[in-house]
């Protein structure tokens, strides 16, 4: 993992996830520099200085897209349109809630993200499922139909801080495209838009949702409703195998870091065990859940485990772990495993350090993850396919 701040866990995962995305190490060097000192002072303070740096430097590519535009450079524009998009999405993230501007940074992080998928011509449309009164909003790449009928599908799920669009840059839909099956990028409850622009609050039981996204995609000409999978990243990590144990129209599950007893991670975190995602993390988790104080929202963590859950998991299922994750204990990997009784293909994979990807959903590097994953995904749906693990 790169670390530009000293000792500063929070911030650092936030460099490290621009880069992953598609940062430019000189604009990284350039926006963080001016905040080395204050960085050491916590994670909480400065964050303010943070989104001053990092605005100004998306602000700065956005004039420089709007000049390219000018002169009808689409593809440059593009380009510079999606670093925006990408230091806009960091700022965004490390502001406290309720910080007036962060809203207002996070729609210049949504239009930049648009233009330059119009641009580049990007194999990304965004869609919108009818959800309580609102909508989940998504990216949904295509794989080409073949003559064996429509793509199957992944679903790509957020974890607590996460948004549609950094599921989307790192390149798991493009890869997983190549490989035939087609990708959904969603902003479920808790996270992006649903979240910010229509309060949607996180809730335990992620079937709830996640059998709304079925209905959605079953109905569509594009998909293969046969071959609907699900993956999550980070707290996805509960989300994901909660939804799979609960929903059975799902083929096949996967986590980019295993999540089991997320309950248990709030109390160690209270006790001030492990890194934390986020600066201004009380407050964060209690605008993603809901409660008005800590207690409350402990109640409401309560119910996030999978404890006992597990074995009505009866379709192919992965768990994958970085070694070195610094938020989530590998033994959480094992007992997730453990528990996937009934799975008929069932695997656990430890990234280390020959591998890399080590630290806390690939915050090191996704690029072998992913590979994994796409790899895994396309192989195991291509068995289903054949008839390999019928239901």
């Amino acid at each position: 993992m790169f670390f530009y701040f000293p000792n500063n866990y929070v911030w650092n995962l936030s460099v490290n996830i621009a880069m992953i995305m598609g940062a430019e190490i000189g604009e990284i060097d350039e926006m963080c520099k001016p905040l080395v000192e204050i960085s050491t002072r916590g994670d909480d303070e400065g964050t303010q200085a943070f989104l001053a740096a990092w605005n100004a430097m998306a602000d700065k590519l956005v004039a420089q897209a709007d000049e390219d535009m000018r002169l009808n450079r689409r593809f440059s524009a593009a380009r510079k349109h999606k670093r925006a998009s990408i230091y806009y999405m960091i700022a965004e993230r490390m502001q406290a809630h309720g910080f007036a501007p962060r809203l207002q940074t996070y729609r210049k992080m949504l239009d930049s993200f648009s233009k330059f998928v119009e641009l580049n011509g990007e194999n990304c449309q965004r869609v919108e499922i009818p959800y309580d009164g609102g909508v989940i909003s998504g990216y949904l790449t295509l794989a080409p139909a073949t003559a064996d009928g429509p793509a199957p599908i992944l679903v790509h799920v957020n974890g607590l801080d996460s948004c549609k669009e950094m599921l989307y840059l790192p390149g798991a839909p493009e890869g997983l495209a190549r490989r035939g099956v087609s990708s959904l990028c969603i902003d479920q409850p808790g996270t992006g838009e649903a979240l910010r622009l229509h309060d949607m609050k996180a809730v335990y039981n992620s079937e709830r949702w996640a059998s709304k996204v079925v209905d959605w995609l079953e109905a569509r000409d594009d998909v293969d409703p046969s071959r609907i999978g699900l993956w999550g990243i980070s707290l996805g990590g509960y989300y994901c195998p909660r939804a799979v144990a609960m929903e059975p129209r799902f083929a096949l599950g996967v986590v980019f870091g295993a999540n089991h007893n997320w309950a248990e991670v709030q109390e160690k975190r209270l006790r001030r065990e492990g890194d934390r995602p986020v600066p201004h993390y009380w407050e964060h988790v209690r605008w993603v859940f809901g409660g008005e104080t800590i207690d409350e929202f402990m109640s409401i963590a309560s119910n996030m485990h999978l404890n006992g859950i597990l074995d009505r998991v009866r379709v192919p299922f992965l768990v994958t772990h970085g070694i070195n994750d610094r938020q989530i204990s590998l033994d959480y990997a094992h007992q997730t495993y453990d528990q996937l009784v009934n799975s008929p293909k069932k695997e656990l994979k430890i990234f280390d350090r020959e591998t890399g990807c080590i630290e806390h959903a690939g915050a090191d590097t996704q690029t072998y993850g992913t590979d994994y994953i796409n790899d895994w995904v396309a192989e195991t749906f291509a068995e289903i396919k054949a008839g390999r693990y019928p239901r």
